[in-house]
């Protein structure tokens, strides 16, 4: 078990590692969240590892690390689903479930297609579910590291900032779905993969069950302007929520963010929820990307394989926003929010990590693979900043947000808005 004096020290390492790579990146316009997937590398076996990262981050510290780093997870995409305002999606999941199939469809049809061909070089367990695991890589979409580009420029609020989180979230479910079979195709314990069918029922008792039960929060705040008392039910509930999708092999980020798409629509409340949860966020949050940047190792990478990296860079970026493209498009959507949404369905991050992680681990791909894998995840997301200032710059989202305050039956305080758009002081 690792010494308190060690995890400290971590803590803090990482913390200002993030920090100064987080601004550094942001001056170049990228999401601080490139930078501090970048500390984690760079803290990691690819480049300071080989001189302290045996002493500074033992096996036996990592646990302990990444505990905290789920949590500051889990209550982050909590404020996430809280802050969206369901009114923009409403009447528009038809559009936000086309990009999610056109986005998830072709990616996944060449990523099988040209997964057959790397099968003998790289599959490392059976072709089948290496085609599988590959086709689902390529597909993915990172849900957290959209929700907080969104959260960093506001977009949460707009149309197609709501319509790009709910197709995330499409996609990053069917993922996970997909994973845990072909997990279960590879692994002898597959036979846990009937847990996916209890995912109605979760969905039916959050929504006749406890969406009432926190309905009555509402009430009680407007009355004592407090949610003192109130606070810990709702973070048991939280928690809850994502053990029951984790046990369901979804992923406990969908379980938080369901919880908190299930609180009442109450700006005061939400904006005194978030900033009661803003420290605990602001601490652990750093950790989650920092620690999965710990377990990437570029050494890996040789000059052979920049051949392959660039066919799987064509596959993934052509699938994504040729596929999200047409599924806007085919929805009605017009042609520069169409290219909006797909470029923002292209950012990978840390999802991409998670299911290549699941990968090595069971043995799905080789270490050579999961390098090019992860290079292919960090550039996809690095795209979005610089795809997003072309097809919808900042004075265009500006005039977009003001238009929506203003709309009729979605009015919001100045104050709400302001929060919105700077997010959990950032994030």
């Amino acid at each position: 078990m690792a010494s308190t004096d060690l995890l400290l020290l971590d803590i803090v390492v990482i913390l200002l590692a993030a920090r100064l790579l987080g601004l550094a990146v942001h001056r170049f316009g990228q999401p601080a969240v490139i930078g501090e997937i970048l500390a984690g590398i760079a803290l990691g076996p690819t480049l300071l590892g080989h001189l302290a990262g045996h002493r500074l981050f033992p096996a036996a510290v990592l646990p302990s690390l990444t505990t905290l780093a789920d949590i500051g997870l889990v209550l982050y995409m909590f404020v996430i689903g809280m802050e969206l305002d369901q009114r923009l999606v409403q009447g528009k999941f038809r559009g936000a479930a086309g990009v999610a199939a056109g986005a998830t469809a072709l990616p996944f049809a060449l990523g099988c297609g040209f997964a057959f061909w790397l099968a003998p070089r790289y599959g490392a367990r059976g072709s089948l579910p290496f085609v599988l695991f590959f086709a689902v890589a390529v597909s993915a979409t990172a849900f957290p590291v959209l929700a907080r580009i969104l959260t960093d420029r506001g977009m949460q609020r707009t149309l197609l900032g709501g319509l790009s989180l709910t197709s995330a979230a499409i996609i990053d479910v069917f993922s996970y779905a997909l994973l845990a079979v072909v997990v279960g195709m590879a692994s002898a314990a597959g036979h846990e993969s009937w847990r996916l069918l209890l995912a109605p029922v979760y969905v039916l008792v959050m929504f006749f069950g406890v969406r009432p039960l926190l309905r009555r929060l509402a009430p009680v705040f407007e009355r004592t302007g407090q949610i003192t008392s109130e606070l810990g039910y709702v973070l048991i509930g939280l928690f809850v929520s994502a053990w029951i999708t984790q046990w369901m092999q979804v992923n406990f980020i969908f379980g938080a963010f369901f919880f908190g798409a299930m609180m009442p629509r109450s700006d005061a409340l939400i904006r005194q929820l978030r900033e009661r949860l803003e420290p605990a966020v602001q601490l652990m949050l750093p950790v989650f990307f920092v620690v999965t940047g710990l377990t990437v190792d570029l050494t890996q990478l040789r000059m052979g394989d920049l051949g392959i990296l660039a066919a799987i860079m064509a596959i993934s970026v052509t699938g994504k926003l040729g596929g999200g493209y047409a599924g806007a498009r085919l929805t009605g959507i017009p042609p520069r929010g169409s290219a909006v949404m797909a470029a923002l369905v292209n950012t990978r991050g840390l999802t991409e990590i998670v299911i290549l992680t699941v990968g090595l681990q069971q043995h799905l791909l080789k270490p050579e693979l999961y390098a090019l894998l992860i290079v292919m995840a960090l550039i996809t997301t690095a795209m979005t900043g610089p795809l997003l200032n072309w097809w919808y710059p900042r004075t265009r989202l500006r005039e977009d947000l003001a238009a929506a305050e203003r709309a009729d039956g979605n009015h919001l305080s100045n104050e709400r808005l302001a929060g919105l758009q700077g997010g959990i002081n950032g994030y």
